[in-house]
């Protein structure tokens, strides 16, 4: 059976797939082939531009076009070409090496160089940059400008909904009125400050070959300063230097990217919960889709999917994360291979955060806010002033504010004449009692515009 969306195992490469697409030239085995392609080049010509190594002269720039231009056109195709080079070898990285060195015979003036491609580099050497660089690339091109679209749609409904003051909720129970913006607000804010984390972790690099400390380079060429020229390669490569490794970069930033996404995602896990009960309480209706059926067996429904779906995926991506964070720093002595084969599973993790913020975004757009329906809840819920009413008593000397509003409303039904009935008794200033009887439960809500105003 061939490899198609509906035989895919996976759903982030079935049924998802056209969610996930986006991730395709990172983390798909095609993109993993390629940026090793970039290291082993990049490396090749880092060697021929020391001095001390006078064996591998200066590449022309012509040399150098023909080289880099392998990785700028290397197609799905090319990849399989190593794939069958890899059949022979049984060794990934191995058939990177022979496939440059294919090409490299090609090539006027470099079939005397073959073996300084992977020049005194383990395995790790390579993959370790090229995660790297699959990693930093993704979070620029995928990760941060969903997260930034969905903070900048939230933001644009905080703003709409700013003053549509809605009975919040507290155990469940009616609590102190807010603002549907104001509650928006809230998770703006939040995704704000993780975003910030996210964007600012450092993604380290390593070449330090098979236990870290430069053996075979110095073995080769003993006078050449290994780490200088290992710390300038990787900072050429948009990376940083990792100096202090085993065989491989101990992944402590993956394990940082991992928890900051985390949280981004437990955010956003609440949100879609929260969401899918105003959407319960009919606070939010959803549009319809000519021809779109919300249940199979009762024609009025408009079922909540997009949420349920987003935090279905959240929570597999959180799954898969937190493995990531705890697996990857830790290697039996100097290396094991447990790693290789989690860190695979990097691009089903962010397919299931990707599915997740498009069908987010998808859900935010079909929203429209019922605003009757806030009206009515919140009038419905006089009770809420028994705060603003007995914490007023408190400044001004009133005995047992709390209490005496604890026996007017705990478990009574209160309307608006039984709150002004009350109010009207109190020892306050006359100018004091004007405000608390203009007072209503729509109107009780603290800066919650201005907050939502402001974000």
């Amino acid at each position: 059976m061939s490899l198609s969306a509906l035989t895919a195992v996976s759903a982030v490469d079935g049924r998802y797939q056209s969610k996930t697409r986006d991730l395709s030239p990172f983390f798909s085995e095609y993109g993993l082939i390629k940026n090793r392609l970039l290291v082993e080049i990049s490396w090749l010509i880092h060697l021929s531009e020391c001095a001390e190594i006078k064996e591998l002269p200066v590449f022309s720039v012509r040399q150098k076009q023909q080289l880099l231009a392998l990785h700028e056109n290397f197609t799905p195709q090319q990849a399989q070409q190593v794939k069958d080079i890899e059949a022979t070898t049984n060794h990934d990285v191995k058939a990177v090496e022979y496939y440059i060195k294919n090409h490299m015979q090609k090539i006027d003036g470099m079939a005397d160089y073959l073996e300084f491609v992977h020049f005194a580099c383990t395995s790790e050497d390579i993959n370790n940059l090229a995660y790297g660089l699959i990693l930093q690339q993704a979070r620029e091109s995928i990760l941060v400008p969903e997260i930034k679209k969905l903070i900048a749609h939230l933001r644009a409904m905080a703003h709409e909904f700013a003053g549509d003051a809605m009975m919040a909720k507290t155990h469940g129970q009616p609590a102190s009125p807010t603002t549907m913006g104001k509650e928006l607000a809230n998770v703006v804010f939040r995704l704000e400050q993780q975003l910030h984390q996210l964007k600012s972790i450092t993604i380290y690099g390593k070449i330090n070959g098979a236990v870290g400390n430069f053996n075979a380079h110095l073995s080769a060429y003993p006078a050449i300063d290994w780490q200088s020229l290992a710390q300038t390669f990787i900072a050429d490569l948009g990376l940083h230097h990792h100096p202090y490794t085993t065989q491989i970069e101990p992944h402590d930033y993956i394990a940082e990217l991992s928890h900051v996404m985390i949280r981004i995602h437990t955010i956003l896990l609440d949100l879609s919960r929260d969401i899918w009960g105003y959407i319960s309480n009919n606070y939010f209706g959803q549009k319809t889709k000519a021809g779109e059926v919300g249940s199979s067996t009762m024609p009025h429904k408009v079922n909540p999917i997009d949420f349920e779906n987003a935090e279905g995926n959240l929570g597999l991506a959180n799954a898969l994360l937190a493995h990531l964070a705890e697996k990857l720093p830790i290697s039996r002595w100097q290396r094991d291979l447990t790693d290789s084969t989690v860190l695979r599973a990097m691009g089903t993790a962010y397919g299931h955060a990707l599915i997740a913020y498009r069908s987010l975004a998808k859900g935010l757009n079909k929203l429209k806010l019922n605003r009757d329906v806030l009206a009515a809840d919140l009038d419905q819920n006089w009770a809420l002033l028994a705060e603003p009413i007995q914490t007023v008593m408190r400044r001004y000397g009133i005995d047992n504010p709390y209490e005496k509003l604890k026996a007017l409303t705990r478990g009574q039904s209160i309307d608006e004449t039984t709150i002004k009935a009350f109010i009207k008794t109190l020892a306050v200033p006359e100018d004091v009692k004007q405000q608390l009887l203009t007072l209503t439960p729509a109107t009780y809500t603290g800066h919650a515009e201005q907050f939502a105003k402001h974000i």
